[in-house]
């Protein structure tokens, strides 16, 4: 059996193929899936994207399945905790942004249909991984209308990366086997 193109970022990996082929560019709307994503796109920052992957469970386990409920009631001493568990990513401030951005979806009934709002309008179709920005103006647009409401960690590069792995936007390259689905997915919301 023929290997099936993929996009270049994915490499030989296989967790990376795995996430890429059945997540990444999947459309997300459930409140709480699209607010693990955001987290782990803020955790992400500074870091490759691997390490989130190799961490994710560890993650998952650690912080409630990413419940917002759960997470938003956090205190100082879990987050004390966090910090001495090497089986995630432990930094401080990404740490306390979760609880914080936890306590304000927590309060925000409409959280899917704000994050997305900032869908963009028209499909960009890409060629090669070199035609991709790293942020857009619609992306911009929801790290203002984030950080004004208080959330930290989502900055316009995040918001991409997060509108990307949300299935917001359609970034397969237009030679990988995933693109035409996740464009027939998109046109689908």
């Amino acid at each position: 059996m023929d290997t099936p193109l993929r996009c270049g970022w994915c490499g030989d990996d296989e967790q990376y193929q795995s996430y890429h082929d059945d997540e990444w560019g999947v459309p997300v709307t459930d409140k709480q899936a699209l607010f693990e994503r955001l987290i782990l796109e803020g955790m992400q920052a500074g870091l490759a994207w691997i390490t989130i992957l190799r961490k994710r469970a560890e993650m998952q386990a650690v912080f409630h399945s990413f419940d917002i409920d759960q997470l938003a009631a956090c205190s100082e001493t879990e987050v004390q905790n966090w910090l001495g568990n090497a089986g995630i990513i432990r930094h401080r401030g990404k740490l306390e942004a979760m609880v914080s951005n936890a306590q304000l979806a927590a309060a925000d009934d409409n959280f899917s249909a704000f994050l997305w709002q900032f869908r963009p309008a028209t499909e960009v179709v890409h060629h090669t991984l070199k035609t991709m920005p790293s942020e857009t103006s619609e992306s911009k647009a929801m790290s203002v209308a984030l950080k004004k409401l208080g959330y930290r960690f989502v900055g316009p590069t995040i918001c991409y990366a997060f509108m990307q792995s949300v299935g917001m936007v359609n970034d397969h390259v237009s030679d990988c086997w995933c693109h035409d689905a996740s464009a027939d997915l998109l046109r689908g919301i």
